[in-house]
C-alpha cells in the first residue's frame, strides 16, 4: 500500500471520498448538467500511487483537486491531488446508467502531494496546475458549488469519516489527457504564500 505524507510522516488513508461536478466550468466543458444534489463517489486505498499513469488499460485524463485530510471528524490537513479518470470508459458507463468505479477507482487512479497543516482560513486557499510550464487549471473554494464545510456536513449525514481519510473536492475546468513524459507541477497557495509545490511526470507502463 502506498502512503501519503502528512507533516513529513507517512500515513495510510482508509478511503478517498471524492466530490464530482463541483465546479461549473468543469461541468460545462464536459457537457454535463449541474446536479440537483452533491455527487459523491469513493476510491479505495489501493488507488493511491506515487506515479502519474498515462495509461491504465486505456487513456487516462488528469483532474487536479484541492484535497483535505480528515482527523477527529474534521479537516486537519491540506494538499493537492490528481484524480485520474478513464474518460472514454466513464462516458460509456454513464450512457448505460452504470456506476463509475471502473473508470475512477482503478489502481493508480489517485496521486497526491504531501499534506500540511490546514491554515486558519480555507477561503484564502487557491491552487494551480501547470503542464510543461503552461497554466492548465486554477481553482479555489469560492468557485465550488459545494465548499469544503458544506461537503463535510453533507457527507456526515450518511457516512463516517475516519482519521486519515482523504477528501477530494472536485476539479475546475481545464482537464485533459495525461501524456507520457509531460511534466505536471501543482502549487497550493494561502493567499499569496506558497504552501506546497509538487511535481509528477507522466509515465506509460
Amino acid at each position: 500500500m502506498t502512503p501519503v505524507i502528512y507533516k513529513d510522516t507517512p500515513i495510510f488513508p482508509g478511503k478517498i471520498v471524492c466530490i464530482g461536478r463541483n465546479y461549473a466550468g468543469h461541468i460545462a466543458e464536459l457537457g454535463n448538467e449541474i446536479p440537483s444534489a452533491m455527487v459523491v463517489f469513493n476510491k479505495p486505498s489501493s488507488a493511491i500511487s506515487d506515479r502519474l499513469l498515462a495509461h491504465a488499460g486505456g487513456p487516462v485524463d488528469y483532474e487536479c483537486e484541492l484535497c483535505f485530510l480528515i482527523g477527529d471528524g474534521a479537516l486537519v490537513g491540506i494538499g493537492l491531488g490528481l484524480d485520474l479518470t478513464r474518460r472514454d470508459l466513464q462516458n460509456q458507463l454513464k450512457k448505460q446508467g452504470l456506476p463509475w468505479e471502473r473508470a475512477k477507482a482503478f489502481d493508480g487512479s489517485a496521486t497526491f502531494s504531501p499534506f500540511v497543516a490546514l491554515p486558519d482560513d480555507i477561503n484564502r486557499l487557491s491552487f494551480t496546475l501547470h503542464i510543461d510550464d503552461k497554466l492548465t487549471q486554477a481553482g479555489d473554494p469560492g468557485l465550488m458549488l459545494y465548499p469544503p464545510q458544506t461537503i463535510i456536513s453533507e457527507l456526515t449525514r450518511f457516512m463516517s469519516l475516519q482519521d486519515n481519510d482523504i477528501l477530494m473536492t472536485g476539479t475546475p475546468m481545464g482537464v485533459g489527457r495525461v501524456m507520457a513524459g509531460c511534466q505536471f507541477v501543482a502549487r497550493l497557495y494561502d493567499d499569496r504564500q506558497l504552501l506546497i509545490e509538487h511535481s509528477w511526470r507522466g509515465i506509460a507502463l
